[in-house]
């Protein structure tokens, strides 16, 4: 209980103190070093919150270079991904709202996370480009398809193809990884962590994307969807949590 207490207690403090640490940051730093502040500040919230993780990436070269497919369901699955993916240099797309909060949304800029206005398709579109260049300058970038947090846990919600376009483009091999039991942890809107439920990973095998053209995105993205959601529903299966 003290654990769920200190998580949302600290959540806002450690946001602001680990975003000024990122200003600090010198512009001409490696991706690495700009990307250290938002894991050391991912690593800590995960180990205050006593979340525990069971991750499955046996597949997966741990300093790999990929484009991650992941389902959304709550706040945790940020700490929980950048921790899991430590040394994977992973960016997240996130909705560009977010990189207009105070002092947070500047140090996601400056740490090279890739902003996407959806209500604006020319805006996306030129997002989505200038994640392809960060994506062969060498940053793994995390993509929830869904685009949102699902709050229905018992499937996946509908992929949109922004993420798919970006993967295709970008060349690099796409990993698509599930999670389960984040929104039973950490539910949206919800301001209690419930870290006795053990928080499930697992990643499904390397794609290429050569596998697909451009204008197959909406194939790849339904192959996505159906292998993800298979993998979903086998995992709470496991854990008949939903």
């Amino acid at each position: 209980m003290l654990r769920a207490i200190l998580f949302f207690t600290l959540l806002i403090p450690l946001t602001i103190y680990y975003s000024l640490r990122q200003a600090l940051i010198k512009k001409d730093a490696t991706l690495e070093q700009l990307n250290m502040p938002g894991k050391l500040w991912a690593r800590t919230l995960l180990r205050i919150s006593g979340v525990k993780v069971e991750a499955d990436l046996d597949d997966l070269d741990p300093n790999g270079h990929y484009v991650f497919i992941v389902n959304h369901q709550s706040l945790v699955d940020i700490p929980i991904l950048f921790t899991t993916l430590w040394n994977n240099n992973i960016r997240f797309v996130a909705k560009h709202t977010l990189f207009e909060i105070p002092v947070y949304g500047k140090a996601l800029g400056d740490a090279g996370h890739i902003s996407v206005d959806r209500s604006n398709r020319r805006s996306a579109m030129k997002s989505l480009n200038e994640g392809v260049e960060l994506i062969k300058q060498g940053v793994s970038p995390v993509i929830f398809p869904e685009g949102t947090r699902n709050r229905t846990l018992e499937k996946l919600m509908d992929f949109k193809t922004g993420g798919m376009i970006m993967a295709l483009k970008s060349g690099v091999p796409v990993v698509p990884i599930v999670m389960a039991n984040t929104g039973i942890v950490l539910p949206p809107g919800r301001k209690w962590v419930r870290n006795q439920y053990k928080v499930r990973l697992k990643a499904l095998p390397v794609i290429d994307p050569a596998r697909y053209t451009l204008k197959e995105r909406d194939k790849f993205k339904d192959d996505l969807y159906e292998m993800m959601n298979k993998t979903y529903q086998e995992l709470l299966a496991e854990d008949n949590h939903v």
